[in-house]
């Protein structure tokens, strides 16, 4: 798959790593712009206050599916009710939301789980394919929420996330299975 990555920083910087790992063609670009034609996916791994600014400076971006991986800590966009529904207008492809409730400086340790932890995405029909496909590729276990109109309750989490981060429990992974269903995976006997 043919990816272009927006943001070389934490986020962008380490997605692009763990896909190139998995096979796949990726190209980052970073605040001095560049183009996007022939993206099969692009991925918007900027600063969710930026989002206007930093695509204004991309060309080629052009209908293809997106994936938001963006988190703000400030108002959402005037007029979205997401910043995913702000890249969506921008880019004007099927759209995902996914990877910001994942911390970037914990992923060179994802291979090391006994199970692959969770990446919670929300998504258009036609975006899924695809995000689900490059969650796995960057060793997550993707936990669908839905349509792209629940984007803007996965950018409220980055409060509850940044708040678990600065307390005890640091950097951390998610994961959430059904009762029995990790014990299964795990070749256990539950009790």
């Amino acid at each position: 798959m043919r990816i272009t990555v927006i943001g070389r920083g934490h986020v962008g910087g380490a997605l692009a790593r763990r896909w190139t790992a998995a096979g796949h063609d990726v190209t980052t670009l970073g605040r001095d712009g560049g183009d996007a034609a022939g993206a099969d996916v692009v991925v918007v791994a900027i600063p969710g206050d930026s989002i206007a600014v930093g695509l204004a400076n991309i060309a080629g971006l052009d209908g293809q599916v997106t994936i938001d991986a963006s988190n703000t800590f400030g108002d959402r966009p005037p007029g979205y009710d997401s910043i995913a529904q702000q890249v969506k207008a921008i880019i004007g492809g099927p759209t995902a939301k996914a990877f910001n409730t994942n911390f970037a400086s914990i992923y060179d340790t994802v291979d090391a789980e006994p199970m692959p932890p969770g990446t919670l995405f929300a998504t258009d029909a036609d975006a899924r394919e695809a995000t689900e496909q490059l969650i796995r590729d960057a060793g997550f276990e993707p936990i669908h929420l839905g349509d792209l109109a629940k984007a803007p309750l996965l950018e409220s989490l980055i409060t509850l996330t940044s708040t678990l981060d600065r307390g005890e429990l640091g950097p951390f992974f998610y994961r959430f299975n059904r009762p029995g269903e990790l014990a299964a995976q795990l070749g256990l006997n539950p009790r």
